[in-house]
């Protein structure tokens, strides 16, 4: 009514990267963009989908701060996953530091541009 809220669409359990094994593959076989404050992992896969999976390192704040930052990873990661050429298995893995809505999306934008996955 009075708010006015961009839809940025679903993330459904398809787009996932869920098993241990396959995050692992990531991070030893992954091709690696990294921005300040972030990292982006990625690789090929062959469907029609892209998969993601949001992580931390180690020693994160608390239980609070760590998910807040896996919530704005998502909800940035939705805002532009629309513009994404499809096919790869991503995992982002986020520093502490800065947690914000643009300063998420900057990120996640500058990581697309570097690894060559946007098609904008």
């Amino acid at each position: 009514m009075g708010t006015d809220l961009i839809r940025t669409g679903t993330f459904t359990r398809q787009e996932r990267v869920k098993k241990y094994s396959d995050i692992q593959n990531l991070f030893k076989k992954g091709k690696r963009v990294s921005v300040h404050g972030a990292k982006l992992f990625y690789l090929p896969n062959d469907a029609n989908i892209n998969r993601i999976a949001f992580t931390l390192p180690r020693g994160y704040g608390n239980a609070v701060e760590r998910n807040y930052s896996k919530r704005l990873s998502r909800e940035a990661y939705r805002y532009f996953k629309a513009f994404l050429n499809t096919g790869y298995d991503m995992v982002l893995l986020v520093y502490p530091g800065n947690d914000s809505f643009l300063t998420r999306c900057a990120q996640i934008r500058n990581l697309c541009l570097k690894a060559g996955i946007i098609s904008v």
